[in-house]
């Protein structure tokens, strides 16, 4: 029985080529979007759900706030771990992570410097779950000056990883013993390193600077709640000495949330973003809807073409049942076949997809066996959706009427219908209209004045110590070439989320008052506010000639001075830190400098005091002005100044592409969201074809006798278009207040953004209209200058 449903389904298919066609290629289009943006979305949610205790591991956060201020950290200080797990007996272990075990490792006569090794107490591999290659999680790093190497970073040093347990690396200047190889950290995880550098039996700071991260391993999932609800009682023991008076909250964040759902000051880099996931997960299922509304639209269209059929299968005996078996018997042939299609579709678009999103996606993700189960299963549910509309609705006809090709009253499907091609295309122009609003906001930020000029700066990282002691050489030198136009070093570079923060002690009445403020802090020279282009509001800048500019004077911003409600702050004094013999540091503000962004446009510009490098290694990064000209002999010039104080390549990067490498997420989703809406559009428009395709087929004598009796092509061509176009019109309409809404939400994600202007909302509701005329004129036109005499001649 269910052998001959398939037979009869195909022939019924193999019968109307045009219009299955139509179907086949619109749900090979919605399946393989859906299911690359499925692919896309249970990767994101996987994220460190390879832990084996992961439903117990917390990273702890904090946030304050005070009168003007508050920050939201997701750094802690050193002594977090111990006092968390001293105080509370929920905490079974905690770990110290440190980003900052960046180095040269030099093995024989090979070097190579590492970007991405982080220091961590031996407690990790009790917490995390790590594949050992060699040696063993219990000592791996136990012992001062031990490292452990991931596989890829140990075959890079000795060529072979298992040549690297128990051997000896000059890290820094310092022997240091692989302890332990393991497998690559796996890339759903929110945090990733090469290798990791023990802390050594004695690792304390004070608990004002947060500069690691710490995690707790509960001995229970909801423990959690116990230690955010007694945040206050961790404030008044731990750190009011510290930060004065202020409402301060412990957070946990459980390790499988942080990826998408953590985006605090500091935070890891390369997080996602919930809502892109919630969007994209829409997105597909909006995709893969539209091409099942269109299968929907052609069937119940063509029921005119089957009502004869229909009343004749009741005659011979089939129930309604059996008539709805059969359709949805052609429903799943359909989908059956269109998956095939899509599997093609897939495979050959999952590189370009990769490539595009920066994942590292498989159509075999979930093992062969499992992915054919889900994709079975995906094909039968995707059928019965299709067809259960159609099959409730033409298997409803009465017999008598049937077979007098009789179908009622159809205006309620007609409705139903017509809605249907109105929500396609309600969902078509949100997405032109995302499209044009996400691109018209990276225009902006790319564009937007910083608060300095960042064309034509490079910046590069001085790696060896001894070299950064010789920076005013090394800027001497460089100011020898004529293109280089200015020179000057910093602590850090601006642009890529490595700014330091810390708790400074603000002027209060002439003196350094008892309330700390959390402020960005960079260690600038004197050449560093020319270089840059940075206006100078009040006072002035650095001077190597006042002694005492090194040691006692900061500039700070206009953020900082506004925040604090100053008329004039030169001469106020802020406590900056305590000397190794514990004598609080005041140094004095001696200038003002205009906001400039130190981050990208999402963030809004924070208080920044800058101060003068206090030691060599302070100032490691170089910022070089450079002129138009013959840029590619002044970068030649410049890499070989580098080469005679640091022998690791030079890695130069410009100002302007590291801001803009900031937005390379809102980029990507723009890209996305432009390909899933041409499908989109693309599979709309095959519905559209498809409905004037038949509406021309349904009408063709008519169209004979109007063109007989004189009408014109354009009379021909309005007649079978105009209803079509008052639906994507008021789609249109629709469509306009929704895109407002959902563009208005993304758009909060930037602290400076642009204002959505009417021409946005019109461009995309123009652009949806003419690609739906142009699809309805080409099949209009073809049916007006077809030959009368051949539809009149035939019945």
């Amino acid at each position: 029985m269910i052998r001959n449903y398939f037979k009869t389904a195909w022939r019924n298919l193999n019968k109307h080529r045009v219009f299955s066609l139509i179907n086949i290629l619109g749900l090979a289009i919605g399946i393989a979007a859906f299911c690359i943006l499925a692919l896309y979305v249970t990767d994101e949610l996987s994220y460190d759900r390879y832990n084996t205790k992961a439903d117990r591991i917390f990273r702890v956060v904090q946030h304050g706030a005070w009168n003007g201020g508050k920050f939201d950290l997701a750094p802690t200080s050193a002594p977090y771990a111990a006092a968390l797990k001293n105080d509370y007996a929920e905490v079974e272990d905690a770990v110290r992570i440190n980003g900052e075990g960046n180095g040269k490792i030099v093995y024989g006569d090979k070097q190579l410097t590492v970007n991405n090794m982080v220091f961590a107490d031996a407690s990790l591999f009790n917490i995390f779950s790590y594949q050992f290659i060699s040696g063993n999680a219990a000592s791996a790093l136990t012992k001062p000056q031990s490292i452990v190497l991931s596989r890829t970073l140990a075959s890079s040093i000795f060529g072979d990883f298992k040549n690297a347990y128990g051997k000896t690396l000059i890290i820094d200047g310092n022997q240091t013993q692989v302890t332990a190889v393991i497998e690559d950290i796996p890339a759903n995880s929110h945090l990733t390193f090469a290798a990791i550098r023990s802390f050594g039996t004695h690792y304390d700071e004070p608990w004002g600077n947060s500069d690691l991260s710490t995690y707790v391993l509960l001995k229970h999932p909801d423990d959690y709640k116990r230690i955010e609800n007694s945040s206050e009682a961790f404030y008044q023991k731990y750190l009011k000495g510290v930060f004065g008076n202020m409402k301060f909250r412990l957070e946990l964040q459980p390790v499988t949330s942080i990826h998408l759902h953590s985006h605090l000051s500091y935070d890891t880099p390369g997080n996602g973003n919930a809502s892109y996931v919630y969007v994209f997960s829409l997105i597909g299922i909006l995709v893969l809807g539209i091409a099942i509304i269109n299968y929907v639209n052609l069937a119940t269209a063509r029921s005119a073409t089957r009502v004869k059929e229909i009343g004749l299968r009741k005659v011979i005996g089939s129930d309604r049942k059996q008539l709805m078996l059969q359709f949805f018997a052609e429903s799943i042939l359909l989908n059956l076949i269109a998956a095939l299609i899509a599997y093609v579709i897939i495979y050959a678009s999952l590189p370009y997809f990769n490539n595009l999103s920066g994942k590292h996606l498989d159509l075999w993700h979930f093992g062969m066996t499992q992915t054919l189960i889900l994709f079975t299963a995906f094909i039968i549910v995707s059928g019965l959706l299709s067809g259960i509309y159609p099959a409730l609705f033409l298997s409803g006809f009465k017999t008598i009427p049937a077979l007098k090709g009789q179908m009622g009253n159809q205006a309620g499907t007609v409705f139903f219908r017509k809605s249907l091609v109105v929500f396609q295309f309600v969902i078509t122009i949100v997405m032109i209209t995302g499209l044009c609003v996400i691109y018209s906001q990276l225009k902006y930020v790319i564009n937007k004045d910083l608060g300095f000029n960042k064309q034509q700066v490079l910046t590069f990282h001085i790696h060896d110590q001894d070299a950064r002691a010789k920076a005013a050489t090394i800027k001497a030198q460089l100011m020898e070439n004529p293109a280089v136009q200015a020179v000057a070093v910093a602590g850090n570079p601006i642009g890529s989320y490595d700014l330091s923060s810390g708790d400074f002690a603000l002027d209060l009445n002439g003196k350094a008052g008892p309330e700390t403020k959390i402020v960005q802090n960079l260690v600038i020279d004197q050449d560093f506010i020319p270089t840059m282009q940075i206006k100078l509001l009040q006072g002035r800048n650095f001077d190597l000639k006042q002694l005492t500019d090194k040691t006692d004077a900061i500039i700070v911003n206009e953020t900082l001075v506004k925040e604090m409600g100053w008329q004039n702050a030169i001469g106020r004094k802020v406590r900056t830190g305590v000397d190794g013999k514990g004598n609080v540091i005041s140094q004095t503000i001696i200038g003002v400098v205009k906001d400039f962004n130190t981050n990208s446009l999402q963030h809004k510009i924070a208080p920044v005091v800058m101060g003068m490098p206090q030691q060599a290694k302070d100032g490691d990064n170089f910022y070089v002005r450079i002129a138009k000209a013959n840029i590619l002999q002044t970068l030649n010039y410049i890499a070989r100044v580098y080469g005679g104080y640091d022998n690791e390549k030079i890695d130069f990067q410009f100002l302007d592409q590291n801001f803009n490498s900031q937005y390379q997420s809102e980029r990507k989703q723009g890209s996305l969201l432009f390909i899933f809406s041409a499908l989109a559009i693309s599979i709309a428009c095959l519905g559209l074809f498809g409905l004037v395709t038949f509406t021309a087929q349904q009408r063709n004598k008519e169209i004979g006798i109007r063109k007989v009796l004189g009408a014109s092509v354009s009379n021909i061509v309005n007649m079978l278009s105009k209803d079509l176009m008052k639906l994507v019109i008021i789609a249109t309409i629709i469509a306009v207040p929704i895109a407002w809404w959902a563009m208005g939400m993304w758009l909060n994600n930037f602290a400076y953004r642009i204002h959505m202007n009417a021409w946005m909302f019109i461009a995309a509701s123009l652009i949806a209209l003419i690609i739906a005329f142009a699809t309805i004129s080409f099949q209009s036109i073809k049916a007006a200058f077809a030959n009368p005499v051949k539809s009149l001649r035939n019945e």
